[in-house]
């Protein structure tokens, strides 16, 4: 008898997470690294917010909080939401959590049973099929192309859905690929949902802030007001306010379902870190103008990587409405060899002799359930980023077509 539980054998390790860490443990080495797989801005939180953080612990403001957070934040997400989503919501339909990934897992534990389906786009960001599977449901994915810039269709969604469907999971911008529903594109999506109501809607909206060239953000429940009752709203500040590390999450939904997700969190971690919630309160109450500079920031970003990427024989790479990742395909590589004599069969081994001949870290795109391509986060520097994209061609340039004998 194994002393480890079974559930574990349902789930594996994070992908993007152990890129990260070879890219770490490479560079410790001594080896020079460019790590572009950490989904992580490397802007500076912004000054305001820090100073609330340090004012909170000047006051004394330490202690344990209710186990989903304080009111002051809650009413500050009551807000936001009203006044960027117009939707309205009061404090006890919020809960606060230790990061976004939480508040997806409490409401997956809280929901499903043996047999509960979820459906999940691919490409997918990694956690949310290990998710459902951890907390007992079943991940039907539906898998989109890049025809339609790797979103989802009406046809794709409703293809999905069965009378064991739970959930749908929706998120834009997406992560990995950046693509971003518009509104008619989210309409036929929130059409196929309304003709089935036993299927909520989980949206991850953690990119919000992050769209470019006048693209629109829309959530679910702000287009459908039909949906309202059976859609969980998830966000946070990581991304856009540059506080991965603070790690604050929160969701807005169903009064019985925060309840129920509140139960699980008192008795899991309870209260997300008191001070990092005041500096929450900070970020969505406080100026918001330094969004639209960092956002400039990552279009210069995104263009120079599409731009340098594009060039590259045999691969293409969609622009990206949002986030800060370009999903490139790597379809024409696919059978060449490195001089080595390695076969690129596959996008795991493509990330894997490209960390190793150049020391640049990126995500294989097997980890978001779509190949072969792989997966470049911009949110670093200009330079870093176009070092690491003159060594992504260099090493493509390299690759010969197989010969067979």
């Amino acid at each position: 008898m194994t002393f480890l539980s079974a559930t574990l054998s349902r789930v594996k390790p994070s992908p993007t997470i152990a890129v990260t860490t070879k890219a770490q443990e490479l560079k410790a080495a001594g080896r020079d690294v460019i790590g572009l797989g950490a989904g992580e801005p490397d802007f500076d939180t912004p000054q305001n917010i820090k100073d609330a953080a340090i004012a909170a612990i000047a006051a004394g403001k330490t202690k344990y909080t209710a186990p989903d957070g304080i009111i002051e934040l809650k009413q500050a997400i009551c807000a936001k939401l009203l006044r960027d989503n117009e939707l309205t919501y009061a404090p006890d339909q919020v809960s606060v959590g230790t990061g976004g990934k939480q508040i997806l897992y409490n409401a997956l534990m809280a929901t499903l049973n043996p047999g509960d389906e979820v459906v999940i786009a691919a490409p997918y960001w990694v956690s949310y099929p290990d998710m459902v599977l951890l907390a007992g449901g079943t991940p039907v994915i539906a898998t989109a192309s890049s025809q339609t810039n790797y979103k989802l269709t009406a046809d794709q969604l409703e293809a999905a859905i069965t009378p064991k469907t739970k959930w749908f999971i929706f998120n834009s911008p997406s992560n990995p690929t950046g693509a971003g529903y518009n509104r008619e594109e989210l309409k036929e999506l929130t059409d196929v949902l309304i003709r089935h109501p036993h299927v909520w809607v989980m949206t991850d909206d953690i990119y919000e802030h992050l769209m470019y060239d006048d693209f629109e953000f829309v959530t679910p429940a702000q287009l459908e007001p039909r949906l309202y009752e059976r859609t969980l709203t998830c966000n946070g500040v990581s991304k856009a306010y540059a506080m991965t590390g603070w790690r604050i999450g929160y969701a807005a939904g169903p009064k019985e379902l925060i309840g129920a997700m509140r139960k699980i969190q008192s008795q899991s971690t309870s209260n997300p870190c008191t001070i990092s919630q005041w500096a929450s309160v900070e970020a969505l109450n406080g100026p918001q103008d330094f969004l639209a500079e960092n956002n400039k920031t990552f279009v210069r970003r995104r263009n120079l990587v599409v731009d340098m990427l594009s060039a590259i024989e045999g691969m293409t790479c969609p622009v990206p409405e949002g986030a800060f990742y370009v999903y490139p395909s790597i379809g024409g590589l696919i059978g060449k060899t490195t001089p080595d004599g390695t076969i690129i069969e596959n996008d795991a081994i493509f990330a894997t002799k490209l960390l190793e001949d150049t020391g640049v870290a990126v995500v294989f795109g097997a980890a978001f359930g779509l190949s072969p391509n792989f997966r470049v986060s911009y949110a670093t520097s200009d330079a870093a980023l176009k070092e690491a994209c003159t060594r992504i061609q260099t090493f493509c340039a390299t690759l010969a077509q197989r010969i067979n004998t």
